[in-house]
This record gives structure tokens, C-alpha cells and sequence, in this order.
């Protein structure tokens, strides 16, 4: 039961995150998110990731370890949102 309440927890967690990323990836708009949200969550994730091996606790280190991926692909979005919210913007002041 202490497993499935791990499990469950983290697959929450993930689809959170994975939403997040999926919001800004769908919308190419980097408009109301901090790229510090992905830095910390790679710095936290990575972390985790140690941590929890160290302890030797595989739902932990499997949900860090794909959290990390996520925030890994939610900072590529993010800064391709970025680049494209600048060339918006150049767009209307020209």
C-alpha cells in the first residue's frame, strides 16, 4: 500500500508538470511562466534524483528522473517561445 500511495503521488506529479509544458508548448507563448520555474525544477529534480538513489528508492527516483526530462523539455519550449514572442513583438513595432 506505502508503494501505491508513492506511485500514485508521483504519476499526479508528473502529469502537472507534463500539462505545464504541454500548455506552453500548444500555445508558443512563454507569456506568464519564469524560466527560473525550470531551472529550479532541474536543479530540484537532479537533486532528488541522488537523493533518492542514495536512500534507494525507486518511485522517487524514477519520478524525479522523468521530472527532470520534463523540465529539461520545458525550458527548450520555453526559450523557443521566448525567440518567438521577441519576433512578435519586433513584427507590431515595425
Amino acid at each position: 500500500m506505502t508503494e501505491l500511495i508513492g506511485w500514485m503521488s508521483a504519476l499526479v506529479l508528473a502529469m502537472t508538470l507534463s500539462r505545464q509544458v504541454y500548455a506552453q508548448w500548444k500555445t508558443k507563448s512563454a507569456k506568464g511562466v519564469s524560466r527560473w520555474l525550470f531551472i529550479g525544477q532541474l536543479t530540484a529534480s537532479a537533486g532528488f534524483v541522488v537523493y533518492s538513489f542514495l536512500l534507494d528508492n525507486w518511485v522517487f527516483v524514477a519520478t524525479n528522473a522523468f521530472n527532470f526530462c520534463v523540465a529539461v523539455l520545458g525550458q527548450y519550449i520555453y526559450s523557443q517561445n521566448k525567440e518567438i514572442d521577441r519576433e512578435k513583438a519586433a513584427a507590431q513595432g515595425a
